[in-house]
């Protein structure tokens, strides 16, 4: 079952878990071209403004999904109750013809997957094209199909700086995190990313740059959607 998870998403209707950083993208990407996509999954904060994953603005994530054309399935959750919420998700997703749910992982375990048991639960399959890649090729595919990204979150005691907010992920920048000793997919933590144009974006998403925030090991970008 295992061998199947980068190739079922082919031919088949997906449901996407999406956080608007680069992995879910690429995921999002090699679905769309290889079967269809229907919708979006979100887990969201208790107070529904921000994203469960990566703190993403509410009103960036129904940019990003209305650039991309797709809508959102969205749902406000604790951790305790997390998982019967996502549950619940895709079951609404199932009911409206979908048979896969993809996910960006690339190092998920091959037993123990969590996304592999909640699937089993609904009777979806679980579709991850990333799995297992090489980390410096995904996110050089990332960067050379044109997709364009900013740093808005890193973890200063695993190796990032405060310089490193706001950058964009470009082939320069990532040999040199590799240099710093960084994971270039921020896998370990070390960063998240918002994506805010290209391939998949039908226009790009306008977002000024706020005052830098810390808490903790962690520093971020607010991002704030320009209504203009």
């Amino acid at each position: 079952m295992q061998d199947q998870w980068k190739t079922n998403a082919h031919h088949s209707q997906c449901i996407v878990s999406f956080s608007g950083g680069k992995d879910s993208s690429l995921a999002l990407y090699h679905a769309l071209q290889t079967g269809k996509v229907i919708g979006l999954i979100v887990m969201l904060e208790e107070q529904g403004q921000r994203s469960r994953s990566h703190a993403m603005p509410l009103d960036i994530i129904r940019a990003q999904a209305d650039s991309i054309g797709l809508p959102v399935f969205m749902a406000s959750s604790s951790w305790v109750d997390y998982e019967s919420k996502f549950i619940e998700l895709l079951r609404q997703a199932k009911q409206q013809g979908a048979e896969v749910l993809v996910t960006g992982d690339l190092d998920m375990p091959q037993h123990g997957c969590w996304h592999d048991r909640v699937t089993q639960q609904v009777g979806l399959k679980l579709g991850m094209p990333l799995w297992l890649r090489p980390h410096c090729e995904v996110v050089e595919e990332f960067i050379n199909l044109g997709f364009l990204s900013v740093i808005v979150t890193v973890n200063i005691k695993l190796g990032m700086q405060v310089e490193d907010l706001g950058k964009v992920l470009t082939l320069e920048y990532i040999q040199e995190l590799e240099h710093r000793g960084i994971d270039p997919c921020g896998e370990g933590g070390e960063f998240h990313t918002t994506v805010i144009d290209r391939p998949i974006f039908n226009k790009a998403i306008p977002v000024p740059q706020g005052n830098i925030v810390y808490h903790e090991e962690y520093a971020f970008l607010p991002l704030e959607l320009d209504q203009i």
